[in-house]
């Protein structure tokens, strides 16, 4: 718990001057890092350690791709190069992929499926979830509304802990999480929805900017559910092929995917949700 509590402290400053106060191209930076250690996690969990480092390299760059060309479509590269040639770039290296495949069959390291499902999850639908963070850096009053996943899945994930701690007595999936309960579980969504609203206050004493506090109630509830099932999805990973954490980057919490699971699955619901509906 100690080690958790720090890392906490020093992590979650750093997380914030990155994402509010940096640059865009910062936030970018930082997904693509998130990208490839994440990458190299996920095929790590699931292949021979042979395996991974031959398909990592091309997991990894294929994340890059993939959160370059969000970047790269965004208002201030309209009309640029760039921004015509990104799309083709990350299509043609989702190309290379079944290249590959095709080329790399009936060799000892060949691209089964299990290799070609575990490249797409790390270099593609992992990239997409977390570049919406981006998209939604990229928004008016972006530097504030990056936070909202962050906010919804850590709050629900740190009321889920103490709320099982404290109330569990139901097992909520004891096969996949023997620790979770459900107590926990309805703790966490307390959690996400009160720390929307808190977050709405900070939003208005740093922007003057009022947020709709039925919507931020919304999104505390979208993320906390959302971020359970990821949590529990990327769990089940684990418990399929007898792992405890992906990684140990961040002693206490694990690996990347350990860390970020929740907003994998939050994030690309709640940049939906805020870009569609009028929030302030």
């Amino acid at each position: 718990m100690k080690q958790r509590i720090l890392v906490a402290v020093v992590g979650v400053p750093a997380l914030l001057g990155v994402l509010c106060f940096a640059p865009d191209w910062a936030t970018m930076a930082l997904i693509m890092a998130l990208c490839i250690i994440g990458s190299h996690e996920l095929l790590a969990a699931v292949l021979p350690p042979e395996k991974t480092r031959r398909w990592w390299g091309l997991a990894a760059a294929l994340s890059v791709f993939v959160v370059a060309d969000v970047y790269f479509r965004s208002e201030p590269f309209a009309g640029t190069p760039i921004q015509g040639l990104m799309p083709w770039l990350t299509a043609a290296q989702a190309i290379v992929v079944f290249i590959c495949m095709v080329l790399e069959y009936g060799k000892k390291e060949e691209m089964d499926f299990t290799v070609l499902c575990a490249i797409l999850m790390a270099g593609v639908a992992i990239p997409m979830a977390l570049s919406c963070l981006l998209r939604l850096r990229l928004l008016e009053y972006g530097a504030g509304l990056v936070l909202i996943p962050l906010v919804a899945a850590f709050m629900s994930d740190t009321m889920a802990l103490f709320g099982g701690m404290l109330f569990g007595k139901t097992k909520l999936a004891p096969l996949v999480s023997p620790k979770k309960t459900r107590e926990g579980a309805v703790s966490g969504l307390v959690g996400g929805m009160a720390g929307m609203i808190l977050f709405r206050i900070f939003f208005f004493l740093c922007t003057e900017v009022q947020l709709h506090i039925g919507w931020c109630v919304l999104l505390g509830l979208v993320g906390s559910v959302l971020g359970q099932l990821g949590d529990l999805s990327f769990s089940c990973i684990k418990r399929l092929y007898g792992i405890k954490d992906y990684g140990r980057l961040l002693p206490g919490h694990g690996g990347v995917l350990d860390r970020f699971d929740s907003v994998i699955f939050a994030a690309p619901v709640i940049w939906m949700i805020v870009d569609a509906v009028k929030l302030y």
